[in-house]
């Protein structure tokens, strides 16, 4: 489980040099930006913030995620 902690002061990592970087944290296993569309899994309980890995998502629905995450 991701610490409400946490989840409040996420940020994108491609965003928030620029803007705000806002995320929705969506069904408890995604991170969701507001800004770019780019989608960070939850691995383990572990955000996966990599831009890298936003990129693999950006063109997904969040609606179409797959819940669980696949795992790397």
């Amino acid at each position: 489980m991701v610490s409400q902690e946490l989840i409040e002061i996420l940020r994108c990592p491609n965003c928030v040099q620029a803007g705000e970087g806002a995320l929705e944290f969506y069904k408890e296993t995604w991170f969701v930006c507001a800004e770019c569309g780019r989608k960070y899994p939850v691995r383990e309980d572990i955000p996966v913030m990599l831009i890298d890995e936003g990129d693999k998502w950006v063109d997904t629905a969040k609606e179409d995620l797959p819940i669980p995450p696949p795992s790397a």
